[in-house]
């Protein structure tokens, strides 16, 4: 998708994008009845008109790639997608920046909201590229499937892994655990899959995270523990491991968090979550170890509270 910027190009109206798909039909047709005539000069007429196709366009891949061209939106150059508007000339912008804008950025004229079910139309037979395709995605898809894939995708860019909100960074896996030495130092690194995570000052009001690395099997770790008002005046904690890698990485290791002290013992097994996926919605879930202060305050010495980790290959 081309990333320059041209205010004075013209912009193709929704008729030119229905006479392309149109050739595509007419020339189609006249491949299908040339074979059913068994005439051989119209076989060879056929093949011939079919050759040129490929040549000149790439085919359908051409022919595709020359049609998503036709919904780039003029301002941030992704795709407009259904429900398309357009102005009183028929220019494309995508919601998105159809609402920060008050006129059309391709003739300055007033937006008018004017369906374009034409542009819909050809819209719903075209494959879109993924717009992670930058970071190694190739997959083509209806646009119907494009924002549900574009959400899971694989190769979308990672996410700063520390707990909070603070860090924007995103970036290619290979880079992550760069980012974290760089960026968050104060991050403590342990070596072994059997090391004990100890939280400083579990007593702290409000809501507090505790951050560990842990290094094992090739692979980087992170733990984190966090304490925070879930429920009307309650606090809880929320403990869990993520593996600094894909999904798929993960399957491969299980992590055992255990709680030990004063003859009791509280364990919790699970497979670790990718930084993909993060750890929110398994704290939403309680897909973690969970306990209240209460429960830490029996683990717990001096404010201080050891919790097990130890990290297993499957």
């Amino acid at each position: 998708m081309s990333n320059k910027i041209n205010p004075k190009r013209r912009e193709p109206t929704a008729a030119a994008a229905v006479a392309a798909a149109t050739a595509v039909v007419a020339t189609n047709t006249s491949s299908s009845t040339g074979s059913s005539a068994g005439n051989t000069s119209s076989a060879n007429t056929s093949s011939s008109s079919s050759s040129s196709l490929s040549s000149a366009g790439g085919g359908d891949a051409g022919m595709s790639a020359d049609l998503t061209s036709l919904f780039e939106c003029p301002v941030c150059f992704d795709y407009v997608l259904p429900p398309i508007l357009q102005c009183s000339s028929g220019h494309l912008v995508c919601v998105s920046c159809r609402s920060k804008l008050t006129c059309c950025p391709t003739c300055r004229g007033p937006l008018a909201n004017i369906r374009n079910l034409a542009m819909e139309k050809v819209a719903s037979n075209v494959k879109f590229p993924c717009k992670h395709s930058g970071y190694g995605c190739t997959a083509s898809l209806v646009y119907t499937e494009k924002t549900e894939h574009e959400e899971t995708c694989e190769c979308r860019p990672y996410l700063c892994p520390c707990p909070g909100a603070s860090c924007k960074w995103q970036g290619p896996l290979d880079l992550v655990m760069q980012h974290l030495m760089m960026s968050h130092k104060s991050i403590t690194t342990l070596q072994g899959e059997d090391i004990v995570f100890l939280a400083t000052d579990i007593n702290l009001p409000g809501a507090v995270d505790w951050v560990m690395m842990q290094s094992c099997f090739g692979h980087h770790f992170m733990l984190v523990l966090e304490k925070q008002e879930k429920y009307d005046g309650h606090q809880q904690f929320f403990a869990i491991v993520q593996l600094i890698g894909s999904r798929k990485e993960a399957e491969n290791f299980v992590y055992r968090l255990e709680l030990n002290g004063n003859r009791r013992r509280l364990t919790w097994e699970a497979m670790p979550r990718s930084i993909h996926e993060g750890v929110a919605s398994a704290i939403h879930n309680s897909d973690c170890l969970v306990f209240d202060t209460s429960i830490a305050q029996l683990f717990a010495e001096n404010g201080n509270l050891g919790i097990n980790v130890t990290i297993s290959l499957v």
